[in-house]
């Protein structure tokens, strides 16, 4: 694997610095042919996905077919796909290229965002994020570019949205028509320079609960009593 991974890095180099030089990239091609290859050294190094790029990119005949002509050897090496799991493989294939478009490299961003992908799709309370990409409604580019919050599921996005809502509104409350008092101190700054209000966040037979506004330093905290 160690072979590989070398000739896997300077074509990845050859990559980033947009010109792949035939001699060298016929040279690289061809040890990586000459190779014994595993699914298990696919996987980790990647190599697939960089030869793919090389021979897309690449102006030269040559190039492109032996690429290609290596990239359908190593297909084979693929165990035969169940029926009805066709599209997912075909999925993972183009989540994983589009994830590699972004970085163009294999690099620890890259092996981060694959495994926030993995993640999320394999969490089981998360199955709208699955079901939108098998439909399509979320493409392989998209899921790849998404963020933590976007891929989050409908429970953890209401959660998210619950907590927003209500530290804006601890915010708010203590400065808009609050009460002035020099009894309550501020963890921050020491002063007692505040204002408090307090409002009935639960039910009604349970205590008040009071926002507070440091006015010398902006710091905002509730006092649930």
């Amino acid at each position: 694997m160690e072979e590989t991974e070398r000739v896997a890095r300077r074509l990845e180099r050859m990559l980033k610095t947009g010109k792949i030089e035939d001699e060298p990239a016929l040279k690289y091609l061809r040890r990586l042919k000459g190779i014994e290859m595993n699914l298990d050294i696919l996987t980790k190094t990647g190599v697939g996905i960089i030869i793919n790029k090389i021979r897309k990119e690449s102006e030269n005949p040559e190039v492109a077919t032996l690429g290609k002509n290596i990239i359908k050897q190593w297909k084979k090496l693929v165990p035969a796909i169940p029926t009805g799991a066709y599209e997912s493989e075909f999925l993972a294939i183009r989540i994983e290229s589009a994830i590699y478009d972004l970085f163009n490299n294999t690099d620890s961003k890259y092996k981060q965002r694959v495994r926030t992908r993995v993640m999320n799709l394999r969490d089981s309370n998360n199955p709208n994020l699955r079901l939108n990409v098998l439909m399509g409604h979320v493409n392989p580019t998209k899921l790849a570019s998404m963020t933590s919050e976007e891929m989050a599921s409908k429970e953890m996005k209401e959660l998210r949205e619950k907590y927003t809502k209500e530290t804006i509104e601890d915010h708010q409350m203590a400065v808009t028509g609050g009460t002035e008092t020099d009894l309550l101190r501020c963890g921050k700054c020491k002063q007692t320079k505040c204002t408090y209000n307090q409002v009935q966040t639960r039910s009604a037979d349970e205590p008040m609960t009071t926002f507070v506004y440091c006015n010398n330093c902006g710091h905002r905290w509730k006092v649930s009593h």
